[in-house]
């Protein structure tokens, strides 16, 4: 039987990117969106292009109900879930002094809280089947700060605290959790920035040169498959250079 992915925040970037990877990979694979559902789709047909079986399903990560729906919704199509990849992400950055409660919430709950809720829906299944990998997408960001990203930070270096306490958990029912933590890559959420800001982030990388979304995509590749079998509890840097 083809083994199955859930992909959160998959109709775009690094989702999108990843989503495609995985039904390389020969995996059935649940799109998670949350607004496009064009994107969303196009996903979808080019995951189908490559042979297997895929579907998009639009959920609030931050809702419990929505992500139990979703869940129920994969696994009544498929028939397991043995890849978890949670890359939902938004940012609303700004400096501290006027960063506001919604703004730092809304960062948090999507990022950190979505991680939780999706794993904890999806290790439930995984422990039955005793067989699984969850693979978390954070940032170095959440390794080493960022001004004007404390709201961001926190949840992801909440994710990597998350995804080692959960490593622990999930071992002995053969789970892995392993994160990854990308460095600057050329997606939606980057275009916005100016180019002095990129051309400072570029200064900073040894390798020179921005990250497309496939390089963080094959990252993901390797810890969702065989090969990565006797990994768990790692954070996986795909930067560059930039974090060492």
């Amino acid at each position: 039987m083809s083994k199955t992915a859930i992909v959160t925040g998959g109709s775009r970037g690094i989702g999108r990117a990843t989503a495609i990877e995985l039904s390389k990979m020969g995996m059935n694979v649940a799109v998670i969106y949350h607004g496009n559902q064009a994107k969303a789709d196009e996903t979808v047909d080019a995951c189908k292009a490559n042979g297997v079986e895929a579907i998009a399903i639009k959920c609030d990560v931050k809702s419990m109900d929505e992500v139990g729906v979703a869940v129920q919704n994969v696994i009544e199509t498929f028939g397991s879930i043995d890849v978890l990849v949670n890359n939902a992400g938004v940012t609303k950055d700004g400096l501290l002094l006027r960063m506001s409660e919604e703004d730092f919430d809304a960062v948090v709950d999507t990022n950190l809280k979505g991680c939780f809720l999706f794993s904890k829906a999806c290790a439930a299944i995984m422990m039955k089947q005793r067989s699984g990998k969850i693979i978390n997408i954070a940032s170095i960001v959440g390794l080493q700060g960022n001004a004007g990203q404390a709201n961001y930070a926190a949840s992801k270096a909440g994710i990597i605290g998350f995804t080692k306490s959960l490593a622990k958990e999930l071992g002995s029912r053969g789970i892995t959790v392993n994160a990854v933590a990308p460095g600057f890559v050329e997606t939606d959420m980057t275009d916005v920035l100016s180019d002095k800001v990129k051309e400072a982030f570029l200064n900073m990388v040894p390798l020179k040169r921005v990250a497309k979304p496939e390089d963080i995509a094959n990252a993901i590749g390797f810890l969702a498959s065989e090969k990565a079998d006797y990994i768990t509890g790692q954070v996986l840097t795909v930067d560059g250079g930039m974090c060492m």
